[in-house]
Formats: C-alpha cells, sequence, structure tokens
C-alpha cells in the first residue's frame, strides 16, 4: 500500500509516520506541508518525498493518507483528498465546525473513501479491559462517571483558536466523550460546562469542568484542562471512574509505567501499549479489508458536538442541549 502523510502541524504525525515504516509492504510515498522546513525535515526523517503542493501530492499513487495539519485545516484536506478517491485516517477533532465535519462526512461517503478519526485511547489496554468488564454487567448499571484528560499546554498554533477552534477544551473533550459513548453505546443529551483561562499567559481556554448528561440518563464530568506544568513526569492523562449499582471501575489509561525517581527528578518510564501503531494498523488493515472505519465520521462529530456545546454553555452560563 502507498500511504501519503498531510501535514506533521500536528505532533502526532511522527508516531504515525513511525507506525507505517513498522508495517510490512507499506510505503510512504509522499508528505505535504504547507510549512517547508517542517515539510522537508519529514521527508528527509522518514526517507520520503516532499511537496509543497496540495494538488501535486494527491497525484501520487496513493491508497490512504493521514491527515494531521492544523485543526482548521481537516476539512480543506480531507475534501481534497476524498474527492481523489482516497481513503483517509483524520487527526482529531474531526473539525473546528459542525458544518465543515458534516460536510466531511458526505463526501467521503459520496467518493466511496474510508474515513477514520484517530481516536488512538480506544486501543488501550486498560481501557479495553474496562469496556469488558462494563460490558459484562459486573458493575451493574452505571449511574454516574467521573474523568480527567489534563496535559500540557502544547502551545504553538494549538493557542491559536483561527487554527485550533479552541484550546484544552476542544483538545481534550473528544477524546473523553469518544471513550463514554463507545462504552455506553450512548450519546450526550445536555452539556454544563464552566471554562477559563487561568494558567496560561496565552488568551485561549486552558481550564474546563463539564458535566454531560447522556441519553441514557448517566451523568459524567470531566477536567479537561492543560494543567500540566512543563516538570510533570508527562504530559497528561486520561482516567475515567465509574460508578455502577454492583460495584465501582477505576480505569487509568496511561497506567504501564514504571515511577522512576532520581537526582534530576521523578519522571515516567512508560513500557505499555504503543496506541497510535494500534490505531494506525487499524486503520490499514480496514482499508485493506475493505472495511467499515472503527471510528468513524460520525463518532468524530458527536464529540465535536460535545466540545462546542460546552463553549457556548461556558458562554451562556447555563445548560445547553446537544442536538
Amino acid at each position: 500500500m502507498k500511504i501519503g502523510i498531510i501535514s506533521f502541524a500536528h505532533s502526532h504525525a511522527h508516531s504515525y509516520a513511525h507506525a507505517l515504516q513498522s508495517i510490512e509492504n507499506i510505503e510512504i510515498v509522499g508528505i505535504y506541508d504547507d510549512n517547508k522546513e517542517r515539510g522537508n525535515e519529514a521527508a528527509r526523517k522518514y526517507c520520503s518525498n516532499y511537496y509543497d503542493n496540495l494538488e501535486h501530492f494527491l497525484r501520487l499513487p496513493l491508497d490512504a493518507v493521514i491527515i494531521a495539519s492544523e485543526n482548521a485545516k481537516h476539512h480543506e484536506h480531507t475534501i481534497a483528498a476524498a474527492n481523489k478517491g482516497i481513503h483517509i485516517l483524520c487527526e482529531k477533532p474531526i473539525a473546528t465546525t459542525v458544518e465543515h465535519a458534516r460536510e466531511m462526512i458526505d463526501v467521503c461517503k459520496k467518493n466511496n473513501v474510508l474515513l477514520q478519526i484517530a481516536f488512538p485511547v480506544r486501543f488501550s489496554t486498560p481501557v479495553g479491559k474496562g469496556k469488558g468488564i462494563i460490558n459484562s454487567g459486573e458493575i451493574g448499571n452505571i449511574v454516574a462517571i467521573k474523568g480527567t484528560n489534563r496535559g500540557t499546554n502544547p502551545g504553538g498554533w494549538f493557542v491559536n483558536k483561527e487554527d485550533s477552534g479552541g484550546g484544552a477544551v476542544m483538545d481534550h473533550t473528544v477524546h473523553v466523550v469518544d471513550l463514554l459513548r463507545w462504552y455506553m453505546n450512548a450519546n450526550v443529551k445536555e452539556v454544563y460546562a464552566e471554562i477559563g483561562n487561568l494558567i496560561s499567559e496565552d488568551e485561549i481556554d486552558d481550564s474546563g469542568i463539564i458535566t454531560m448528561e447522556f441519553d441514557n440518563n448517566v451523568f459524567a464530568t470531566l477536567d479537561c484542562s492543560w494543567s500540566r506544568n512543563d516538570s510533570f513526569p508527562t504530559w497528561g492523562d486520561v482516567t475515567l471512574e465509574f460508578i455502577g449499582t454492583k460495584g465501582t471501575l477505576s480505569i487509568d489509561a496511561f497506567s504501564q509505567k514504571t515511577d522512576v525517581y532520581s537526582n534530576d527528578g521523578a519522571h515516567w518510564d512508560f513500557w505499555g501499549d504503543d496506541m497510535d501503531a494500534m490505531l494506525v494498523e487499524d486503520f490499514i488493515n480496514n482499508v485493506k479489508s475493505n472495511k467499515n472505519p472503527s471510528i468513524t465520521g460520525e463518532d468524530g462529530l458527536e464529540a465535536l458536538e460535545v466540545a462546542l456545546a460546552s463553549y457556548e454553555s461556558s458562554s451562556r452560563k447555563q445548560p445547553v442541549e446537544v442536538n
């Protein structure tokens, strides 16, 4: 299979490229990036060819592309690739507006191409085991959930709302909403959010507490902040605590680690799953087998709608229904 990568704006592009290089019979035939220095560097690193013209790049004999551009550019890049009949793995969030997300989904369906959204946390072993426990009914009916997705401020285009669509709430809410929808086969029907700029000097949200009511009557709260400082042992976390009628369940998606303490300070030696690699392998297998995407455009849209409703709720200081 011949794969291309559209942009290395998002740091996950590097882990996706490493994953592609580890899969047999996969060739990274081209890299497009509107930042020439970044694109050339990536092409050299991954033994590929750099293109500064998207149209020329899409003329390559591509089976699929991975899109890791700035959030606001996902729409443009997805539409262009889909119209060439190229399958797509798109970084989250799917887009920055509902209208763009719906158009992306429609164009991919029209051109019969696979659109998969990059929610790699689904492939974490603790997360998968947790889903199995919940599906078994061992903790009974779920009543409430507390989640966290706390990280460090990535800076760069992430703090430019025109490129990112929002700060910590846009960046982190979609991951956990996707997991909860996947766990419970339920959708968020109402959101109440308090969002602020409390930590960083950037003029964008870095803190948020979101309360969600699902259509199965479960309530969930989420801390989706950029509250980790630069000296914290890792970039962030994804944790979930489920309260059921028969028991409770705690999940830590990044607990496969060793805590190391030295004269240089504390750090985490991570030995666990390479979730990005598992996501890429899943996408490649779906393309090869002509299967439906494991994580659909509609999944991306549902998660985006919750993030956008959270901003609206915070602005209006009242609960907001999610369409």
